[in-house]
């Protein structure tokens, strides 16, 4: 059976560069970075490499890149150390209903420590109003974090708006981003957006997991969470994992001109949807404007378990909404004020820039065959 993988914002297969790359690390320069002997030091220079290959596609300095394990560390470093080092100036701190559970959680927890989190609704296209984000912002706001790709349904939030907004009107406020599912996507930097922190994660480039990155912006001061050796400047303490960031930085440097794959992607989206639109009752939950790398339908009495199954069995590999929110409903598609039975029905189906037109035909040729089987089992 041959491999159809489409579900890679959950997830992606590291590239061969990126695994040769690892391997090397693990079983030739070894050495840890912190060591003042040549494997030590051949193994900071790796380090530095992928620093100033994940800086330059996000169009940053070298030195504004943090390690860390992965994008919920990345995001919980940008909000409990914003939020720590800002409290004196205020206790207000702005945020989304649709973020990843590792920002919605961490801000949660920041509401139990003291702290006035305000999590802005979204509306039928999965997308937040400026007008409601702009009459929340005063002084009294020290953090707004706001995804730019939701990692569910693609919805595009309009964060270089708000961060104007923000720098407009609340002088003492950091603006985080989590660019986790538009890292190597939407070809933004970190200038476009106008954002002080902002989070990625390697295994969404086809890096291996273990691995994220915090931008910090030059000048801005966080505090830290972690304790230890002092590694990362002081922001990020224990022995750098040199594998996974040395694979990070080639996966970045293998990505793709980001206006052409998005083009690319985006006739495969839509070859996809028309198709699927065949479907009688077929629900679009995604809005037409998402980033084409994600398509999130519902088939009503399907319910999403039983098409990732019945597609499984093709060798089609798709999930029911984030991985990181394993048997639980979808608090993005609720926040959409969605229907249970659309809710649970949800298929996500996920492209990267090596997916081919075949597997994109293959798959809505076995939805469509599902669809008809699995509702005349109803």
């Amino acid at each position: 059976m041959i491999l159809n993988y489409l579900d890679n914002s959950a997830t992606t297969r590291v590239s061969e560069k990126a695994a040769l790359k690892a391997a090397e690390m693990m079983t030739k320069n070894f050495g840890n970075p912190s060591s003042v002997y040549s494997l030590g030091l051949d193994a900071e220079r790796e380090v530095k490499k992928a620093r100033e290959s994940v800086a330059k596609r996000l169009g940053c300095r070298e030195k504004e890149i943090l390690f860390t394990s992965c994008g919920t560390e990345a995001n919980n470093l940008a909000l409990f150390g914003a939020a720590e080092a800002l409290k004196k100036a205020g206790k207000k701190i702005i945020t989304t209903s649709i973020e990843h559970p590792s920002v919605l959680n961490a801000a949660k927890e920041l509401e139990k420590r003291g702290f006035e989190v305000v999590f802005l609704p979204v509306y039928g296209d999965g997308k937040i109003k400026l007008d409601d984000f702009k009459k929340e912002l005063d002084e009294s706001v020290i953090l707004v974090s706001i995804m730019l790709v939701n990692n569910e349904t693609g919805a595009v939030q309009p964060v270089k708006e708000a961060a104007s907004l923000t720098k407009r009107l609340c002088k003492n406020a950091l603006f985080h981003c989590d660019m986790v599912q538009g890292f190597g996507k939407t070809g933004d930097t970190v200038k476009d957006l106008g954002v002080d922190l902002l989070s990625v994660s390697g295994h969404k480039i086809h890096a291996p997991k273990g691995v994220g990155a915090l931008y910090v912006k030059n000048g801005v001061k966080i505090n830290n969470i972690l304790f230890g050796g002092g590694q990362e400047k002081g922001m990020r303490s224990g022995t750098e994992n040199v594998p996974a960031i040395a694979a990070f930085g080639v996966a970045a440097e293998e990505l793709p001109n980001e206006k052409e794959a998005l083009e690319r992607t985006a006739k495969l989206s839509d070859f996809v949807k028309n198709s699927l639109s065949e479907i009688e009752g077929i629900v679009f939950n995604s809005p037409d404007d998402a980033l084409p790398y994600i398509v999130n339908f519902s088939l009503p009495k399907v319910p999403s378990e039983v098409m990732i199954h019945f597609l499984e069995e093709y060798g089609i590999f798709v999930s029911g909404g984030s991985a990181c929110s394993k048997g639980k409903r979808s608090h993005a598609l609720s926040a959409q004020n969605l229907s249970p039975e659309i809710i649970d029905s949800a298929i996500r189906v996920s492209f990267s820039h090596d997916t081919t037109e075949q597997q994109a035909a293959a798959f809505a040729e076995c939805v469509k065959s599902g669809a008809k089987i699995l509702r005349r089992k109803k």
